[in-house]
C-alpha cells in the first residue's frame, strides 16, 4: 500500500507499507529513486502490524519492486499501474 502527501517543490512524502509477517523477513523497496539497490531502503515494523518505510520523491515516474529475503521479487497490488519494471508511481508537479 502506499500513502502520498503533498511537500513543497512539487516533491511528495510517499509511505509503502506491508503487513508485517507477509512476506516473512527483512523486505526493501527497491526503485528507480535508489537505482535499485538492495537494502537501502528497508521496510521498518511498526506497532500497528505493518512495516513501512517512507522517501520523498521529486516529480517525475518512479517504477519500483519490492525485494524479500532469498531474492524473492514482488509488486504492490495496489499501485493503480505495474508494467514490466514494477509499480509506477508518477509525481506531477
Amino acid at each position: 500500500m502506499l500513502r502520498s502527501t503533498r511537500l513543497f517543490g512539487g516533491k511528495r512524502h510517499v509511505t509503502f507499507s506491508l503487513p508485517l509477517d507477509d512476506p516473512h523477513g527483512p523486505v526493501s523497496v527497491v526503485g528507480s529513486f535508489n537505482d535499485w539497490t538492495p537494502g537501502v531502503h528497508e521496510l521498518i515494523p511498526r506497532r500497528d502490524g505493518t512495516r513501512t518505510v517512507a522517501l520523498v520523491l521529486p516529480p517525475g515516474t518512479h517504477r519500483f519492486r519490492y525485494l524479500a529475503a532469498d531474492g524473492h521479487w514482488f509488486d504492490d497490488d495496489d499501485v493503480p499501474h505495474v508494467d514490466g519494471e514494477g509499480g509506477v508511481i508518477t509525481i506531477e508537479v
